[in-house]
């Protein structure tokens, strides 16, 4: 896409998913706003989050989306994965059935 002025412009939609408590929410704190919090609180629905970088004088977007990982939620989490360009899979290593719940 091009803006106004000729410069190129990009979007990228990025979805953060996973199980509970596996640090979804400090990855995308950490690339949004540069923070890390020893005691965050879970994500309740979906937090959204954009970062703007300039790479080869072109606007890049990153649209991140830090879903929940609440049964009730997965109906509205799932909407976001449809338009979504990069999906981010976050585990613990240290669970024994981390890949059951990334099927």
């Amino acid at each position: 896409m091009v803006k106004e002025g000729g410069r190129e412009e990009y979007l990228f939609k990025i979805v953060v998913i996973g199980d509970s408590a596996v640090g979804k929410s400090n990855l995308f704190s950490r690339f949004a706003k540069d923070e890390f919090h020893h005691n965050s609180k879970a994500t309740i629905g979906v937090e959204f989050q954009t970062q703007v970088v300039e790479v080869d004088d072109k606007e890049v977007k990153a649209q991140v989306s830090d879903t929940a990982d609440h049964e009730h939620f997965h109906v509205v989490t799932s909407v976001y994965y449809r338009s979504t360009v990069i999906a981010l899979i976050v585990y613990d290593i240290s669970r024994n059935n981390i890949f059951e719940s990334v099927k």
